[in-house]
């Protein structure tokens, strides 16, 4: 298993400033992980320092909450795509559907579908705050909107990524639609774990320590 091409190599700390962006940028480029996923503001810059190499550019949209319109969600997936973004992970909107208001969770995935031209679109479902219903009838939505993956978490919510919960969004998803973990995973065996549940891709900020072997306590 080629491990490294699983992983979306993330930090998105508010405070993280550009000499850790640009470590995170060569670590990337040194473990020839999936992405680097990081804020909108950083988007440019990966882009530019990642030119030449297949390391995607990943960035995050109506983050962390998924509170934000629609509409915003649109204008800021476009201006990260214009910006050089080859994947955008949104945050869905969580309480739309805890309210059943599916039509509403549709038209939300859909503007950042529609605005995202050839960009992948992953939505983040934030499942530490859902029921199995819920986490269920979120990753079909996210399928009948025309998303590419559904994932678990932000990372900045009560928990991350499960194997419970990874092998319920691949059930509601089929075998080919993507699913990604993030957060949870702090060794090279969570990460192992998190594939055998379905997952196909994992965000993480442990990335080199996971394929050092190492295992990480807290962190993204």
């Amino acid at each position: 298993m080629k491990l490294n091409k699983y992983i979306d190599h993330t930090l998105l700390k508010a405070d993280a400033r550009k000499a850790a962006i640009l470590q995170l940028i060569q670590e990337a480029k040194d473990y020839d992980f999936a992405s680097v996923c990081l804020n909108p503001s950083w988007v440019a810059l990966a882009t530019e320092e990642l030119a030449g190499t297949d390391v995607k550019v990943c960035t995050v949209i109506g983050f962390p909450l998924g509170a934000t319109t629609p509409a915003t969600k649109a204008f800021e997936t476009a201006e990260a795509v214009k910006n050089g973004a080859d994947e955008v992970d949104m945050v869905m909107n969580i309480a739309a559907l805890k309210d059943g208001d599916d039509a509403t969770v549709l038209q939300d995935i859909q503007a950042v579908v529609e605005a995202s031209g050839d960009a992948l679109v992953k939505v983040i479902i934030e499942t530490a705050l859902l029921t199995d219903e819920e986490k269920e009838r979120a990753s079909r939505l996210t399928v009948e909107a025309g998303a590419d993956f559904v994932k678990t978490s932000t990372g900045f919510s009560t928990a991350g990524a499960n194997v419970a919960d990874l092998e319920l969004m691949r059930r509601a998803v089929g075998p080919e639609f993507g699913v990604k973990a993030a957060g949870g995973a702090r060794s090279y065996e969570d990460a192992v774990a998190f594939v055998e549940a379905g997952a196909t891709r994992i965000g993480t900020s442990a990335g080199v320590a996971i394929m050092k072997g190492e295992v990480v306590n807290g962190g993204y």
